[in-house]
């Protein structure tokens, strides 16, 4: 299936773009970038709009062959003079249609546009890029804008996530994989076929790339050598016990992991999203006051709710009650054929919990990190 690519990307070039031509004052028709992924993006430039201090143009989004909402809108980047342009400085805004935050525990703080951390390393990368080609040393606003934001945005998790007036621009890898689910699962069996194959009988697996960033920064373990499971943890497991694995080590983001701990194995929102009840129902268990409780049911995000649960001086407990029932229901799904362990994780908080055989895995992985 054909790959597309992010807002991120789009935004990036639509930047890099309007950059060269306001401080070469020469017209671009396409403009190439690398994705963090290493894979080069060639985009059209359109809608191009000129003046002496400051130029806009866009870049059409191309989702590949995912069901994306946003393929076809138009993410526009306006770059102009800042006031102080002695110092060397890109200035990322969000105008109309991109949203700005509301409530805590998101990628960005409250009160910013909702332009996400990678996307906005990209942007500043590439137009940084053009500074130092032209020789200039000086500031530049950077506006990224998305005309049909505000009405796509009601399609999208954004106002239940407290971001609101226009979509996220998002990415962290700058590519669009297609979420076909049986080209997913097809993948998913590759992987663990050719993992057993070469004679492991354990795997490590996590749903998406923050698990494997936060495997590859914690404990230095690179898990492309491994499986990416998306949202299907159950099937997974089916695949990893009829292909003969004895252990599995699942690490994730505490937003998706928690709906393991209800025994939801498919773990995309539209199937089942019970985070906060969840939650609820741990911190009821282990006594937490009932004030914090409340507070805990009116977060949209788990990371927003961590806090709480830290206040109460009961968060180790509730994390690593969740840990337990992770691996519980994990085992349940394997019909006691694989020992199961697992790692949550916080972005804001790093390491929430792990299973009680987690620190074994640490020697597993260390050593086939070293072959």
């Amino acid at each position: 299936m054909r790959y597309g690519f992010t807002t991120g990307s789009c935004a990036a070039a639509a930047a890099k773009a309007a950059a060269y031509m306001l401080l070469t004052g020469l017209k671009k028709k396409e403009i190439s970038i690398e994705t963090p992924k290493g894979i080069r993006y060639d985009a059209k430039l359109l809608d191009i709009k000129c003046s002496e201090k400051e130029v806009s143009c866009a870049v059409e989004k191309d989702g590949g062959d995912d069901p994306d909402i946003t393929t076809g809108t138009w993410i526009y980047a306006k770059v102009s003079y800042a006031e102080e342009r002695m110092k060397e400085e890109i200035i990322i805004e969000g105008g109309t249609g991109v949203g700005r935050v509301t409530k805590p525990g998101l990628d960005q703080p409250v009160g910013n546009a909702a332009i996400n951390r990678v996307p906005r390393e990209m942007i500043k990368k590439e137009v940084l890029e053009i500074c130092r080609m032209t020789d200039y040393k000086g500031s530049l606003r950077v506006e990224i804008s998305v005309p049909e934001g505000e009405k796509l945005c009601v399609h999208t998790f954004n106002p239940r996530l407290g971001i609101v007036g226009g979509i996220s621009i998002l990415g962290t890898s700058g590519i669009v994989e297609p979420m076909s689910s049986q080209a997913l699962l097809d993948t998913i069996r590759v992987e663990l076929r050719q993992r057993r194959a070469l004679g492991f009988d354990y795997v490590a697996v996590s749903p998406g790339n923050y698990g494997l960033d936060f495997m590859r920064k914690t404990y230095g373990y690179d898990l492309d050598k491994s499986v990416k499971c998306s949202n299907f943890i159950g099937a997974t497991i089916d695949m990893a016990v009829e292909l003969g694995f004895q252990k599995m080590l699942l690490t994730g983001h505490i937003g998706k992991l928690i709906k393991v701990a209800g025994g939801i194995m498919n773990t995309h929102s539209k199937e089942a999203d019970c985070r906060m009840e969840l939650l609820v129902a741990f911190s009821v268990k282990e006594n937490v006051e009932l004030l914090q409780i409340r507070k805990i049911l009116d977060c949209v995000t788990t990371e927003e709710a961590i806090p709480f649960l830290e206040k109460s001086g009961k968060l180790q407990q509730i994390m690593e009650e969740i840990a337990e029932r992770i691996c519980y229901y994990m085992e349940n799904r394997a019909g006691g054929k694989m020992k199961t362990d697992c790692i949550l994780f916080s972005n804001e908080y790093g390491e929430l919990a792990k299973s009680k055989g987690a620190e074994e895995w640490f020697i597993l992985l260390g050593q086939e990190q070293a072959q």
